[in-house]
């Protein structure tokens, strides 16, 4: 499979955590009513999805469901934030079978899909060329994000990585790269986290 040279140096943590947009604000304190703001909040999650079913695919011609390190640390930042892991599959990077793949995973009634491996730049890095089609509306931000936590680590390489996601009917598709630490950061500081609030919105 490509080698996903986007992926190959481990991410630390970069970014904010929520706890950093609180700084500073004195909620419901100082004279001043912010009722109507946590109104808002709580309006703003009201319809978020909880217990995700998620499908993970595997792009490889060398690994195995059993030698899947990315597909590992998807899952398991899937399931410590509450989601589910319906089932896993694997897949040669080959145009045709990952579009196939990311259908029958979506037929057989999963929220969102996540693929790991063929996001890079090599001639047979194919998983995003293969599944942007199917996208009715892409997620800009997602690969916007992944790349900036990645320029954090490896610097300009990070442009090197193709990592996307968008909407498929009203679910979610995320194409992760293949390295297990560039997986573990996309799985765990953008998905899991936000997965249920993103599929709530398109159902809406």
């Amino acid at each position: 499979m490509g080698h996903d040279h986007d992926g190959d140096a481990s991410h630390g943590e970069g970014g904010h955590s929520h706890a950093d947009h609180d700084n500073g604000h004195d909620h419901g304190h100082g004279g001043h009513d912010h009722s109507h703001e946590d109104h808002a909040h709580d309006d703003h999650h009201a319809h978020d999805a909880e217990g995700v079913g998620i499908g993970v695919l595997t792009v490889s011609s060398s690994r195995t469901l059993d030698d899947d390190p990315a597909g590992d640390v998807i899952a398991e930042a899937c399931e410590d934030a509450g989601h589910e892991i319906v089932e896993r599959r694997l897949v040669a990077d080959e145009m045709d079978a990952i579009e196939d793949a990311v259908a029958a995973l979506l037929d057989d009634g999963v929220d969102v899909v996540l693929t790991t491996g063929g996001t890079g730049l090599t001639p047979d890095d194919v998983t995003v060329d293969a599944i942007e089609p199917l996208f009715d509306r892409p997620i800009p931000g997602f690969g916007e994000l992944f790349r900036w936590l990645s320029y954090e680590e490896v610097g300009p390489m990070a442009m090197a990585s193709r990592a996307t996601a968008g909407v498929v009917d009203d679910r979610l598709v995320f194409c992760l790269p293949g390295s297990e630490n560039a997986a573990r950061t996309g799985a765990e500081k953008l998905v899991a986290p936000a997965v249920g609030h993103l599929l709530g919105l398109v159902r809406r």
